[in-house]
């Protein structure tokens, strides 16, 4: 049921955030942000759940340096287990030609709400993103990420998930 819920609030955001983009059309669109859903944890039986959540990007702030295109982000998920983990890390940008390799790095707050217990509160998302290009300044992809706490816990089960995202530019 909170899943259905939540579908529904990030519909109605990205409807609103698309009206109110349009009335405030700036000819760059600097801000993107990921809507993704997915299977949290699918490599454990008992613990894995679906999830939902959303990320942003301001690309005011790429910066070009040795090793790419690097921009700050910032995000957060919830299980059907009501597990949260709220984020801000760097996500590198490449693009070969209409598709984008989007690694990234995130450490941030977990909570395992009635889902697994990670072992401590502050865990370590690595990600790989590809998405695929579409009109209107759009992308649709598949990701990967890992969840640790580098062993800070007691223990440090870790969480392996993917998400399929959908990606507009504001």
């Amino acid at each position: 049921m909170i899943i259905k819920r939540l579908f529904f609030a990030l519909f109605l955001s990205l409807l609103c955030f698309q009206s109110v983009a349009e009335e405030t059309r700036i000819e760059d669109n600097n801000t993107e942000l990921n809507f993704y859903t997915g299977m949290f944890d699918f490599s454990d039986d008992k613990k894995r759940s679906t999830l939902i959540g959303v990320q942003h990007q301001n690309e005011n702030l790429n910066r070009d340096i040795f090793l790419g295109n690097i921009s700050p982000i910032t995000g957060a998920m919830i299980t059907s287990d009501n597990a949260t983990y709220f984020y801000t890390g760097v996500q590198a940008n490449y693009k070969i030609g209409s598709l984008n390799f989007t690694p990234s790095f995130t450490p941030g707050y977990y909570n395992s709400g009635n889902g697994k217990d990670l072992g401590h509160e502050l865990e370590f998302k690595s990600e790989v993103q590809l998405s695929l290009e579409l009109p209107k300044e759009s992308q649709l992809g598949f990701s990967y990420n890992h969840l640790s706490n580098a062993s800070l816990g007691k223990k440090n089960p870790g969480a392996n998930s993917y998400m399929f995202n959908l990606l507009k530019k504001f």
